[in-house]
């Protein structure tokens, strides 16, 4: 059997470990570790040299040392009571209009986006704050669930977000202009979500409730008490993008202004503490596993030749590039419903990026990178609320038992909806992603 056999028929093997229920780094791991032993004859030696170089190579990348600084800033983040300042501060001016406790609940989590780089850390902790205020003025369970599932999902696309570092390492793209091209697509994204909640609520009177408007005096009381969240974000973001400090550093400065906040808040003791770098090297353990198995397999598929001839095989098909992108983030709508979107980002880009570079899009290779970078980034963040098994659902769905996964599934559809609308707009006008960049 020849490298290129062996890379192909490393897929299906992949997918039945995935569908079997074995961690995804443990089965990316072993197809690698497999793809590699046969693809060197069954010679054991360049294969115990490949894991211990590969392994020292990715643990002591400098890049990824941003992503326990941002989990740890959303940790803070969380303990410090800034989403629910957040929540109030929307609430105090929409929570009167038809569905506006909902719509505040899309604002608050884009606002916790903002310095929370995980969409389910966004949709577990908006879930604590907003859900009893959802039930408290008559809105549906099913509603409710699938308006913090979609609202969650912004986590990973407002910036930082910790997908976005991940595929900035693995196209070698600059972090800071990813960044900044995620913001409209953000803003974009929220505000489809509360178009829809404003459509759903027509639709269907009876799934939410009103509640009595706020003084306008009261208003801004809630609104000043949101300052520490756009201080942070202007620092972090606005600082990485001026050149002042590098991501990295930024990361762990925006990790610092949360702590403080935390601590002048009086949230932040010991046992606090502990608990939050605890999450923090916990979730940093399980993200570079993954990141090992997928470095491994991928370094295993570039051996096996696949890639380069997928880009060449498409290229000499003739196919227009719009197909292909087309195609291509169909695969992702389909596979983010199974995957976790860390997984996928890990598992596919190597594949469909040297696919996508050889295709003539009419703008320069950095461009349609970052381009390209933020489009992957929505159609998997559909994925996480994309029925049967979209990861936001379940995570909303465990804390609210008395609403049954099924009530879920048929609301969240009409933000999935809102999701496949946005991917179109951005596939038709790239200038909207990429405006903001300079030259």
């Amino acid at each position: 059997m020849t490298n290129l056999e062996l890379g192909f028929w490393s897929f299906p093997v992949l997918m039945i470990m995935v569908f079997l229920r074995a961690p995804i780094g443990l089965a990316m791991l072993l197809c690698g570790f497999g793809g590699w032993y046969m693809a060197m004859g069954g010679n054991p030696t360049p294969l115990l040299a490949k894991l211990k170089s590969e392994t020292y190579t990715t643990f002591s990348s400098y890049s990824l040392t941003i992503i326990p600084m941002f989990l740890l800033m959303g940790q803070f983040a969380t303990l410090s009571g800034m989403s629910q300042a957040l929540f109030k501060a929307a609430e105090s001016f929409l929570g009167h209009r038809r569905g506006g406790v909902a719509m505040a609940a899309v604002g608050a989590c884009a606002g916790f986006g903002a310095i929370c780089g995980s969409s389910l850390a966004t949709a577990a902790t908006m879930s604590k704050v907003a859900l009893p205020e959802l039930k408290r003025y008559g809105y549906s369970g099913g509603f409710s669930t699938a308006t913090l599932a979609a609202g969650g999902t912004l986590g990973i696309l407002i910036p930082p977000s910790v997908i976005l570092v991940i595929y900035a390492i693995l196209t070698e793209q600059n972090i800071a202009k990813l960044f900044l091209a995620a913001f409209v697509p953000g803003i974009l994204a929220a505000l489809g979500y509360i178009l829809t909640i404003s459509i759903y609520v027509r639709l269907h009177p009876d799934a939410a409730g009103t509640r009595p408007a706020v003084p306008m005096a009261e208003r801004f009381r809630a609104l000043a008490d949101t300052w520490p969240v756009l201080v942070i974000f202007l620092v972090v973001v606005g600082g990485i993008y001026l050149g002042w400090f590098t991501p990295t550093e930024g990361s762990a400065i925006g990790a610092m202004g949360t702590g403080l906040v935390a601590l002048v808040s009086g949230s932040l003791n010991w046992k606090v503490l502990g608990d939050s770098l605890l999450g923090t090297a916990r979730t940093t353990a399980m993200i570079f596993f993954i990141v090992l198995g997928a470095a491994f397999y991928n370094g295993f598929l570039a051996l096996s030749g696949v890639p380069q001839f997928m880009a060449d095989w498409v290229v000499t098909q003739g196919f227009s590039p719009l197909l292909v992108l087309c195609v291509i983030l169909a695969f992702y709508l389909v596979f983010g419903c199974l995957m976790d979107s860390l997984s996928m980002i890990l598992l596919t880009v190597p594949i469909f990026f040297p696919v996508i570079s050889a295709m003539d899009f009419g703008m320069s290779p950095e461009h349609l990178a970052i381009w390209f970078g933020i489009l992957v980034l929505i159609v998997v963040e559909v994925g996480l609320i994309t029925p049967p098994v979209g990861m936001n659902l379940f995570i909303i769905n465990s804390m609210d038992r008395e609403t049954p996964m099924t009530d879920t599934y048929k609301s969240v559809m009409y933000f999935v909806g809102s999701d496949i609308v946005r991917v179109i707009i951005l596939v038709a006008f790239p200038a909207i992603t990429l405006f903001l960049l300079p030259g």
